[in-house]
Formats: structure tokens, sequence, C-alpha cells
């Protein structure tokens, strides 16, 4: 079977194959509605594939972007996402994304992939451990935007949820509650969210004129998460309200909870930072500090586009206030 062109596509259409070329590129400034419907049938009854290696080689893009997530089991890294690959669908563009699990090794070799298949451009929620990599993309002018997690003296743009203010304002909630012996529980501090969430902690407790104790924070991997809060709740005087510093943080404290036959909020009350699907639906509703995501994705993706169609953006960290839903 022969090949269909966009000379037949022009030919059954009764139009020239540059108007062709221009529909197939969305450019419609000066083409009207009955034009357009006649090359939209054309391509339609003709089954007309267009060329996209020819156009990538013309245009010198691929329309195809990187998402490089630092692990993707999280709630709020899967939100981002989404939200990255619907503004690309409505671009005429496609998103590949890639896990990183958290290790440099991994991350490293996904940038090279992806830049050896000649993408785009890159979002990136950063390791922390390729910085001369990051710093190199930067000064060579590639297009990327950064996710989620800071990298301090690196002048690129960064799409950031206000991380300390958020955790701030909930354990200014506990404190307004009643609580005094407050504990938060994150994963190891090897990135800047999970540092800034410690500082808010702390800013609210000085505030508030109570002391911070070492051992009321747990900052450790998963895997010895449930030994930690062993020891914490074995001390003489254990918390009564805890902050969980992400998705994967509260299921292993309810997880622990159910299993000491805890209850909440009557033996301990507990907020998530994360955004958790079905929180208001758990017996009882959960209260968590929502972030952003969707905006945050929108964000970082409509950065990414200025960059790759040589717009001009100033390579600033721009901020998203999160939202404390008290239940």
């Amino acid at each position: 079977m022969t090949k269909v062109t966009m000379a037949d596509v022009a030919k059954f259409a009764g139009v020239s194959k540059s108007t062709v070329s221009q529909y197939i590129n969305h450019r419609y400034e000066y083409m009207g509605e009955g034009t357009r419907r006649k090359i939209k049938e054309a391509i339609e009854q003709l089954g007309y594939q267009p060329n996209y290696v020819a156009k990538s080689l013309k245009q010198k893009r691929t329309f195809i972007i990187g998402i490089i997530v630092a692990d993707i089991v999280h709630r709020f890294s899967t939100e981002v996402s989404r939200s990255i690959e619907d503004f690309c669908y409505e671009n005429e563009m496609q998103a590949i994304i890639c896990n990183a699990d958290n290790n440099g090794k991994k991350e490293k070799k996904y940038i090279d992939m992806l830049r050896a298949k000649q993408v785009d451009g890159l979002i990136i929620f950063p390791t922390g451990q390729n910085e001369d990599l990051y710093k190199k993309m930067v000064e060579e002018g590639y297009p990327v935007v950064f996710m989620d997690r800071d990298i301090p003296h690196l002048k690129a743009p960064f799409v950031l949820a206000n991380n300390q203010q958020a955790t701030y304002e909930a354990i200014s909630y506990f404190i307004q509650k009643g609580h005094q012996r407050l504990a938060i529980a994150t994963q190891p501090l090897t990135i800047s969210s999970r540092k800034e969430r410690i500082e808010g902690y702390k800013q609210a407790l000085n505030d508030h004129h109570i002391e911070p104790r070492a051992d009321y924070m747990i900052s450790t991997d998963i895997s010895e998460l449930h030994q930690n809060l062993n020891r914490l709740f074995q001390l003489d005087m254990p918390p009564t309200a805890i902050l969980a510093g992400n998705d994967l943080v509260f299921l292993e404290i309810l997880s622990f909870l159910q299993e000491k036959k805890l209850k909440i909020p009557e033996d301990v009350s507990l907020i998530v930072f994360d955004n958790i699907p079905f929180a208001h639906l758990t017996n009882p509703p959960m209260t968590i500090i929502a972030q952003p995501a969707f905006e945050m994705g929108a964000k970082a993706a409509d950065l990414l586009l200025k960059q790759i169609n040589k717009e001009a953006i100033l390579p600033e960290r721009i901020y998203f206030t999160c939202e404390l839903i008290c239940r």
C-alpha cells in the first residue's frame, strides 16, 4: 500500500502543501475554519500520519521532555508528573518519566540518556547528588527546571513548596489545641524539603516557648522508622502529637499505632505533610498539609516551555503556599 503524503492531503482538501504544513504545525493564525475542517477531514479519510522525525529535524526539536522524579512512590510526585503530562498534551508535546529512586548514579544515567535522545528539556526532582552536572546544564543554557527540592547556590529556575512556613503553621495548630509534647518524623535529612520541615518545627516550638527535644525528632529510613517510634513511645513522657513528614512516613506511623493499639486522636494526634488520597474518609478524618501539586507541575512545565521557545526567564525560586486542611 502506497504511503499517503502531505501532497495527497493537499490535493484531497483542495489546498496547498504549505497550508497543510501550517495546519499540522498548529499555525492557524491566517487559516479559516472551513480550511481547517477540510484538511482535518482529508487527513482522517486518507489515514495520513505526519512524519514527526522530519518535523523534528526541520524545527530542531523532538517535542519530547523528560521528567526525572526522585521517588515516584510519593503521591506528590505522581500528581506533579500528571500535571506536567497534561500540560505537554495540551501543547502537542510528550513526556518521558524516569524514577531515580533517590539514587545519584541512576539520576545521572537518566539525565545522560534523555539528553542523548535529544529531549527538548528536563524537569528534575533533584537527588542533590549531581550538583556539578546540574550546574553544567544551566551554564550550557540547556532548558531545565528543578522541582520540589532546592539546591543552594545553583542559579536556575526552581518550583518549591513553602515547607518551613507550612510546618510552622501545623505545629502552631497542635499547640493551640493544647499539645506541649510534640514530635516530628521524617526520612533522612538529605534534601532541602525535609530540612525545612524540621526548621519549621523548631521555629514554632521556640516561638511558643517550648524547648525542642532531640528525642522527639526522628529522621531515619522507612525501614528503621518502626524501631525509632517504639523508642519514642517508651519514653517516660511520650509525645501527644506527631507530624508525619510525608505520605510514606504517615503509613508507617499508622501501622505502628495500630499494632500498639494507640488511637487517633485519643492517645496521639497526627498531621500528615502530604497529599493523602481519601484522607477525609479515614477514621477519624485526617488533618493534612496539602501541597498544590497540580499548580506546581503546571508552573514547572510552563517555565520549561518558555526556555525551549527561547523566551527569557529569571533563574528564580518560585514558592507555593501549602494549605493546612483541618479535620
